[in-house]
């Protein structure tokens, strides 16, 4: 099991009160994966600084860490690319936790 950090960029185009079980649906799927979250963070509301397509001009910024077997990120990745709650998405290897003096 690695230690993983999951930036989430969330399509909220008309739905912010949905915010909350769009972040639900994330930790479930990996959960379902066999992985363990450990934190989530919620950031913010963004616009983006080049847009793409008029449609979406900002996103919702979610920072999840957790746990997973290495094997699994791609699944996960797959996964994610076809939630529609979900914009873009980039996994990084997490740094371990330092313990606290």
């Amino acid at each position: 099991m690695k230690r993983y950090e999951g930036l989430f960029i969330l399509n909220t185009a008309g739905k912010e009160e949905g915010i909350k079980e769009a972040i639900d649906k994330l930790s479930a799927e990996i959960t379902a994966a066999g992985g363990t979250v450990e934190t989530v963070q919620k950031m913010d509301r963004k616009s983006f600084a080049r847009v793409a397509d008029k449609k979406y001009t900002a996103g919702f910024y979610v920072n999840v860490i957790f746990t997973v077997a290495p094997a699994m990120i791609a699944q996960l990745r797959s996964r994610f690319s076809l939630n529609e709650d979900v914009f873009r998405v980039v996994f990084t290897q997490a740094p371990r936790p330092k313990p606290a003096h």
